[in-house]
């Protein structure tokens, strides 16, 4: 279960202090203009450093393309890249070998796979996300040639809706050892109506499942989303409507840009919830692998809030989901 996607699907490979994060992007159709430059510096997004809270790991980042693209095109074939981790720390987590942190995927793994690779969260760590957000670079430059676009932006960070007050509200948690969650909402415009499947692909469905699974996200709804459950069908409708260019549209948008699981054209509005890291930089309790309680006095490098890196990776996972859905349907209709 490390790919995504059907026609155009993304494995992704590599451990948080293994020699590399990567991945295989296969199904691109041949060429597409591909501009690394832009490339790299939609990856430098997520970098750490940028950002009260981030962590303090420095990590270059670096896109390496070893197959697919030549001379700036793509070649039909898979797309294969490195981006190699150069300021892994190991020893800081050696005190974590027999221990099981709260919160964490420690006991998880170890229970699933027998083994597990303590080394800054191995792969369960949000390292990963670095592989998704190449592919979804490359997935997003493909749209904007369609005309789709995806902005994501955080909307929250705790109980602060306030753009303006967030980075004093880091600092705030960063200085009592503590962490925060928020919410990233994400748009993505110009989309076709006809994408996604009637029943077990529904195009909600897809981007629930791509977005649950960036570590540390616990909610995702579109639309109007939770807040439709306390109200009435009456205060909900879109209404359809014929524009001035003579297509077809709705007045309101509640349905966030999808019915009956298939775009219907409107702008694809959706929300996805974070939880708080659970590092904290502070004693913690914990027991050992024979269940001993041991308090652990955590070190290392940890986000304090992961909304700001998330915002590239929200929209990385967005684009190959919509890109995905879009070469489905194009296999869907003979032109």
């Amino acid at each position: 279960m490390n790919t995504i996607g059907k026609i155009l699907a993304l494995t992704t490979f590599g451990e948080s202090h293994g020699p590399a994060m990567g991945g295989v992007l296969d199904g691109v159709p041949a060429g597409m203009d591909i501009d690394l430059a832009s490339l790299q510096r939609f990856v430098d997004r997520r970098r750490t450093g940028q950002t009260i809270g981030a962590s303090s790991r420095n990590e270059g980042d670096v896109v390496e393309i070893l197959s697919g693209i030549w001379q700036g095109k793509t070649l039909g074939t898979p797309i294969g890249f490195v981006v190699r981790n150069h300021d892994a720390r190991s020893a800081d987590y050696e005190h974590l070998a027999h221990c099981y942190r709260p919160n964490h995927a420690d006991y998880s793994w170890q229970t699933k796979y027998a083994i597990r690779d303590h080394r800054g969260g191995g792969r369960a760590s949000a390292r990963e996300t670095v592989a998704r957000v190449v592919a979804g670079g490359i997935a997003i430059q493909l749209l904007e040639r369609v005309g789709i676009s995806i902005t994501a932006t955080v909307a929250q960070v705790g109980n602060c809706h306030d753009a303006g007050q967030m980075q004093r509200v880091i600092a705030d948690a960063v200085a009592q050892g503590d962490t925060l969650g928020g919410i990233i909402s994400c748009v993505v415009k110009g989309v076709p109506a006809g994408l996604g499947e009637p029943v077990f692909g529904k195009l909600h469905a897809q981007l629930a499942a791509a977005m649950m699974s960036i570590p540390s996200v616990h909610g995702f709804d579109y639309g109007d989303g939770f807040d439709m459950a306390a109200r009435r069908g009456s205060e909900v409708m879109d209404r359809w409507k014929r524009r001035g260019d003579g297509t077809i549209g709705t007045v309101t948008n509640h349905s966030g840009g999808i019915q009956g699981g298939i775009s219907n054209g409107e702008d694809i509005v959706m929300r996805v919830a974070f939880k708080p890291v659970p590092t904290l930089m502070r004693d913690l309790p914990a027991i050992d692998c024979q269940g001993n309680d041991v308090t652990l006095h955590p070190r290392g490098r940890h986000d304090a809030c992961v909304l700001p890196r998330a915002v590239p990776v929200v929209e990385a996972m967005a684009a190959l989901v919509i890109l995905d859905n879009y070469l489905i349907k194009k296999t869907n209709v003979l032109l």
